[in-house]
């Protein structure tokens, strides 16, 4: 069986020749250098193996133990379904990058403990009530979209590490993390704190910041762990994407540099927070005092009497330090009052130029809009150009001084019969 091609082959190249077997018509083109980064659940495997030193045996022993304690932890956390504002949340599935995915899912009781069981249930149940065909406008869904977007993001491990890294909802409670200045009950203060930072570790469990009761081993290895904290935390999750539609790879490269400058910076800024932290929760922690105490007692037995005397210029200095707050705030106070003072001096020079400048507009208007003195009454045109000019003069006077000249200077004239002339002076 023949088959008849109906088209004309394109010419052979001109350096075809029909005696050689083959021929090279061009070169191949100039390698290029790519940024290729491994990923995937395998090469994370492998990364965690090479991090902790542990061959496949340990690592398998290690990751079951982990998950049993996650079971144990989970049984901890009751579940319930959350009513969920849809005005509060995310409605724009374009914006998905800043959503609170948590929120949108009804889980911010739970957030990074929720569980995949958990996240599934919740999803469901506002798959349920948000379902675009429930709604009049059945091709209105958008936040339908951003459910989406919320349940794909916390079902991928990767995804999920990445969004929980930068977690909006949780973003106040790194802003109003507590000072050494904070009033209230230690414990309460800072065991929240630390159980928050401590899930960024990469070594688990974090050590707990314990109680009045904890022995000096565990405090000391309570801070030890933070001062030397192993961080997971990324910030992906907030790298911008290059010009939409762009594949020009200078373009790609350009902005993955930038994004990992930014990561760089971000995890710098962190951990310098966290350092920051520790250093509060240290200088106020009750049992670091106790140690200082039993220990210089230990050292200095002998020596009572120069601590009562240490102790009473503590008092001191904690008196003279009250005081000298107590001094502060009255400064600030009575500062606080200058500035209301100067102030209310300000507007009430504004109000005194308003009111001499509409003075100037009555004079004017009072009399023929500045016309040549024996002018005929102004016309509407003539009024409208005059009113501009007398506009533009008035916005350059920005002082209460120059504005009192300019309307004492118009009176003179008015008196002088040469209104005219002092209003062109002026302009």
């Amino acid at each position: 069986m023949s088959l008849t091609l109906d088209f004309l082959l394109p010419p052979p190249p001109a350096s075809y020749k029909a005696d050689q077997p083959s021929v090279v018509h061009n070169t191949l083109s100039a390698t290029t250098d790519r940024l290729i980064e491994p990923v995937g659940r395998h090469f994370l495997a492998h990364a965690r193996r090479k991090t902790h030193n542990r061959t496949f045996s340990e690592d398998e022993r290690h990751q079951a133990e982990e998950k049993a304690n996650q079971v144990v932890e989970e049984e901890k956390v009751d579940f319930e379904y959350e009513d969920v504002d849809i005005d509060t949340v995310n409605q724009d599935p374009t914006q998905w990058k800043s959503q609170d995915n948590y929120a949108i899912l009804g889980l911010t009781k739970l957030r990074y403990k929720a569980t995949e069981e958990q996240i599934k249930k919740a999803h469901r149940r506002m798959v349920l009530l948000h379902h675009p065909d429930k709604k009049a406008d059945k091709n209105d869904d958008a936040f339908f979209k951003c459910i989406a977007k919320a349940y794909d993001t916390l079902m991928n491990p990767v995804t999920r590490r990445q969004y929980d890294s930068v977690d909006f909802g949780m973003a106040y409670l790194e802003e109003d993390a507590p000072t050494a200045k904070t009033e209230g009950d230690f414990y309460e203060l800072w065991r929240p704190v630390f159980e928050r930072e401590g899930r960024f570790s990469n070594k688990q469990p974090a050590p707990s910041l314990g109680d009045a009761n904890s022995s000096r081993e565990e405090v000391e290895g309570f801070y030890d762990f933070f001062y030397n904290f192993d961080s997971w935390r990324t910030f992906e999750w907030l790298d911008k994407e290059g010009a939409e539609g762009s594949d020009n790879r200078d373009d790609k490269r350009y902005q993955e540099k930038k994004n990992r400058a930014q990561r760089a910076q971000l995890k710098k800024e962190d951990n310098a927070r966290l350092r920051k932290l520790v250093d509060a929760c240290l200088s106020v922690d009750p049992r670091i005092a106790i140690f200082k105490a039993e220990e210089k007692k230990r050292r200095n037995a002998k020596k009572n009497a120069r601590a009562e005397a240490e102790k009473a210029a503590a008092e001191a200095a904690a008196k003279k330090a009250e005081e000298e707050k107590a001094a502060a705030e009255k400064a600030a106070t009575e500062a606080k009052a200058a500035a209301a003072d100067a102030k209310k001096a300000k507007e009430k020079a504004k109000k005194n130029i308003r009111k001499e400048k509409k003075n100037i507009r009555n004079i004017v208007q009072d009399n023929n809009y500045a016309l040549p003195a024996g002018s005929a009454p102004a016309t509407p045109k003539e009024i409208e150009e005059q009113l501009i000019k007398l506009e533009d003069l008035l916005t350059k006077l920005a002082t209460l001084e120059s504005v009192v000249a300019v309307r004492e200077s118009f009176e003179k004239a008015v008196a002088d019969n040469k209104l005219n002339e002092a209003f062109t002076a002026a302009l």
